[in-house]
């Protein structure tokens, strides 16, 4: 695959932070599993365990002190410099470990990036210098004596500040819970989770405190914090009883992925278009949090993912009152205060759960954009030179939403006839250049294109029914068609990309007539200038009138602003049956005018029979990613000169 002109990326403190928080969380996360293997050894076998035995539960104190941390440095140094890095950073990480005498996570986390990022730049300043034979003697005795050098520095200086900085987070967290105030950390916790730092909060920040916590009690409350699931659960079955659309018909099934799958980022949408609902989850995280400190109940380790399931396996052994208790009152004020929302909030088809876009840019203080062929967040332009193989839906930590929408996705996919298409999910830190599409929620988009530049980007903003699965699924067809699996088109904005192909008009009809042009449109709205375009598309006899309908449909479910100051409205996908044949119309606005704050000067309305449509995109995304012939098109005195233009439109 190859990419053409890709616009300097945007950035922002929240993707500063997101950033941060994901690489924090990145070292504990592949770890989870030995976090859960020490919780369950402990649970057994302590003296206070089910199944008490005083051999196995040697087990314990060696697996917290030595392999936790030191699996936690090795993380952390591969994901900066590979296994080399990943070995250096657990040498180092074995300073800090002896340097102190509590469990070691926030010094694994400093020293295992560290030690592999000196090593790196180190590497750099002999790379190629090395005469032939001497390789592995450089690169071997140069990781130890960096390995060596960091971890006598983590023993005499990082060990004693990360044990002062954690006694002082320890006393603040007593402070907290021994003054009733540890319910206040709901006001940061609920509104960081929607803003996609729920694993960078858990996992970075909680996690290895209560870690320490549990060794010292045999159970933390701050492993429940962030992974209660019960506040969403709450909202989404208010939105069940009380939502509208959409929104209701999906509440259910979102329900039992978020309360059963542990997927908490699935409610995240249902936030963002009403965010007002964020009051709802504060509430019923403080109630949670509040019923945990009266019962004094907590988890013996953290529960991934924030299942229910997973929560009560954590569970410490005097504990599953409280934190059922907690669960359940957490939901509940939740839903009765969500339902209040709901009932009294004025519900307009902005509220639709396709609509979350607008709300999320209130929110979060950022546009993204949005185009209707395929939806691609700033950037630049891929062009697909080969049949779709490979596609990855990609999410903050790989675990959560990126695996519920891969597996609808690949159902969709598998459904449509090409089984050998794989639909995998990752990590957006994990991802690399090799997919032909990468798949995540519109707010992370311009976090995973630097790393896959060359892969066709879509943008969701709802992880169940997002309408872009099933034009991902066109175009998976499209581009692995005979012959020679060609002739699929991604448009993105600001530029737009095709699959080299070459349409042919249908029927032995032109797709594209004189009559369909206009040079001097007369709308003045968007609304008007859809309407304006498709009557051409009528008055040819290539679509009835529920097509035009169908094409406001879709403009309120998503903009067909694509850019280069061009819209393309189409029908949905249902609206298939009212197109007649394949035509295009064009309007040209030498004025511009108004399209949801985007200025457009050509409104081109395309109905496509089949994946004909596709074929069409095709030509027009060729014509608007070249600036000299856009500027051509401006300038046009006849209808004849746009005709010349979109020539391959009628090849």
């Amino acid at each position: 695959m190859a990419t053409a002109s890709v616009a300097k990326q945007r950035t922002s403190v929240r993707v500063g932070v997101q950033k941060f928080g994901t690489f924090l969380s990145g070292m504990i996360m592949p770890n989870i599993g030995a976090f859960i293997a020490w919780g369950i050894i402990t649970a057994l076998f302590i003296p206070a365990g089910f199944l008490p035995n005083a051999d196995l539960a040697k087990l314990v104190g060696p697996m917290i002190t030595y392999l936790l941390p030191l699996l936690i440095g090795y993380t952390g140094g591969r994901a900066i410099h590979g296994i080399r890095g990943g070995v250096v950073g657990a040498v180092a990480t074995m300073g800090v470990i002896v340097g102190t005498d509590i469990p070691m996570f926030i010094g694994a986390m400093l020293m295992g990036p560290l030690t592999a990022w000196i090593m790196k730049k180190l590497d750099k300043v002999w790379e190629g210098r090395v005469k032939p034979g001497f390789e592995m003697l450089i690169d071997n005795f140069s990781a130890g004596i960096v390995g060596a050098a960091l971890a006598i520095f983590g023993m005499l200086v990082i060990g004693p500040v990360v044990k002062a900085f954690s006694d002082g987070a320890s006393a603040v967290v007593e402070f907290l819970v021994h003054n009733g105030l540890l319910p206040l950390t709901s006001i940061f916790i609920e509104p960081a989770k929607v803003l996609f730092l729920n694993n960078a909060v858990n996992h970075g920040i909680l996690t290895p405190l209560g870690t320490e916590q549990a060794l010292q009690n045999g159970k933390s409350i701050l492993f429940l914090l962030e992974a209660n699931p019960g506040p969403g659960v709450g909202v989404l079955l208010a939105y069940m009883i009380f939502g509208k659309g959409l929104a209701r018909a999906s509440a259910p099934g979102a329900a039992l992925i978020q309360f059963v799958g542990g997927i908490h980022e699935i409610y995240f949408p249902y936030i963002l278009m009403k965010p007002i609902l964020i009051l709802a989850t504060i509430a019923g995280g403080m109630t949670g949090i509040f019923t945990l400190v009266v019962t004094g109940a907590g988890l013996r380790s953290p529960a991934a993912p924030g299942s229910i399931i997973a929560v009560f396996a954590a569970t410490a052994k005097d504990s599953y009152f409280g934190v059922a208790l907690s669960v359940l009152l957490a939901a509940t004020v939740s839903f009765l205060i969500a339902s209040v929302i709901l009932r009294t909030s004025k519900t307009t088809d902005v509220d639709a759960l396709g609509q979350a876009t607008s709300r999320m840019e209130e929110l979060k203080g950022k546009k993204s954009s949005v185009s209707s062929a395929l939806l691609g967040a700033g950037g630049g332009t891929a062009v697909l030179t080969r049949p779709i193989q490979n596609i990855v839906f990609a999410c903050d930590a790989g675990m959560g939403s990126s695996a519920m929408g891969a597996s609808v996705l690949r159902n969709k996919i598998k459904a449509a006839g090409f089984p050998d298409v794989k639909v995998t999910n990752s990590a957006i830190a994990n991802l690399s250049d090799t997919y032909d599409v990468v798949v995540t929620h519109q707010d992370l988009t311009e976090r995973a294109r630097p790393a896959t530049s060359s892969a066709v980007h879509v943008s969701v903003d709802n992880f169940m029914n997002s309408p872009r699965y099933e034009e991902i699924v066109e175009l998976v067809k499209s581009s692995n068609a005979a012959p020679g699996a060609q002739g699929s088109t991604m448009v993105a904005e600001p530029a737009a990309g095709a699959h080299a192909a070459q349409p042919a008009a249908v029927g032995g009809k032109d797709v594209l007539l004189p009559e369909s042009v206009i040079l001097n449109g007369s709308a003045t709205d968007r609304d008007s200038a859809i309407d304006e375009a498709g009557k051409l598309l009528l008055d040819r006899g290539s679509v009835d009138m529920g097509y035009i309908h169908a094409m406001h449909e879709r403009e309120e479910s998503v903009s067909t602003y694509m850019g280069s100051f061009l819209a393309i409205p189409h029908g949905t996908n249902a609206a298939k049956n009212h197109i007649l044949h394949s035509g295009v119309s064009i309007v040209r606005y030498p004025e511009g005018i108004d399209w949801g704050g985007k200025q457009v000067k050509f409104v081109v309305g395309v109905a496509g029979i089949n994946n004909e449509h596709l074929h069409i995109l095709s030509s027009i995304a060729k014509i608007f990613t070249d600036k000299a012939q856009v500027a051509q098109l401006e300038q046009a005195t006849s209808v004849q000169e746009v005709l010349d233009l979109f020539g391959k439109v009628n090849a």
